[in-house]
């Protein structure tokens, strides 16, 4: 399987169209990949608080309906990263979509935990609450997103629920990208299969992006690591890896709690 992670630029003074459509751009060059990852919040900005609601999109708006055409023209699995999502009684969610490669949607994941310590996120989104494995024709992909990266129970939880590949997409800042990396081998060492973490590049309100997206095997080998700026991570991967390690290396059976 080939997988091509898209480590996208924010630009907090492009307008919306204009980063869309740069966004639509980079997916199309895709050409060859089985699937496509795109990093969080990159048509609303990570940490640009104040655009949130002016920018969030329904499931059922225009970015969804972009995407869709997008991942149908490739032909590729695509997961759009996130976005903030507007709900009908008006809250809001850091919300990722999977489409098929026909461009339908087949999963979605609403970011569980919110940074913030009480500021952002927790003040401006609702939570989500379910635990997602997207089935789809490239493999299982268990759902999760930036700062769940610090929850390991997240990721046992998608393991028992038959996770193959664990996708990351990240608004992560420079300042602590140190943590990123050894949190995003950690989670594929302990729990015995791929990470794909995928982080941006640029500024998000002021705040200066870390990049370093990267794919890590079940084993906690770094096959690819992208630097600081955009960038696009192209990768083959062996998913028949994830079973053939936890044979052995047989960890996972060996739980007590």
């Amino acid at each position: 399987m080939r997988v091509a992670a898209v480590q996208y630029a924010f630009d907090e003074n492009e307008p919306w169209d204009q980063c869309v459509d740069r966004m639509l751009t980079l997916v199309a060059a895709q050409s060859g990949a089985d699937l496509v990852v795109l990093p969080e919040l990159w048509p609303n900005g990570g940490f640009t608080y104040e655009r949130w609601r002016e920018t969030a999109q329904p499931l059922d708006g225009s970015l969804i309906q972009q995407l869709q055409d997008a991942a149908s023209a490739l032909g590729s699995v695509l997961h759009a990263g996130s976005f903030v999502e507007l709900h009908p009684d008006g809250a809001l969610t850091n919300t990722s979509v999977v489409l098929d490669a026909s461009g339908v949607l087949t999963a979605l994941y609403r970011k569980i935990h919110l940074f913030g310590f009480g500021e952002g996120e927790p003040t401006l989104m609702t939570a989500g609450r379910e635990i997602v494995v997207a089935k789809t024709a490239v493999g299982a992909l268990g759902l999760t997103t930036c700062y769940d990266l610090r929850f390991p129970e997240l990721y046992r939880q998608l393991v028992d629920a038959g996770a193959e590949l664990v996708v990351v997409p990240a608004a992560w800042p420079h300042s602590r990208i140190d943590h990123w990396s050894v949190l995003a081998r950690a989670r594929a060492i302990e729990n015995q299969m791929f990470v794909v973490a995928v982080n941006t590049a640029g500024t998000h309100g002021g705040k200066r992006m870390g990049g370093h997206s990267v794919v890590i095997d079940p084993r906690g080998q770094v096959l690819a690591e992208a630097g600081e700026s955009q960038e696009v991570l192209t990768v083959d991967i062996d998913l028949d890896q994830v079973s053939q390690w936890r044979r052995d290396f047989p960890v996972l059976p060996d739980r007590r709690l």
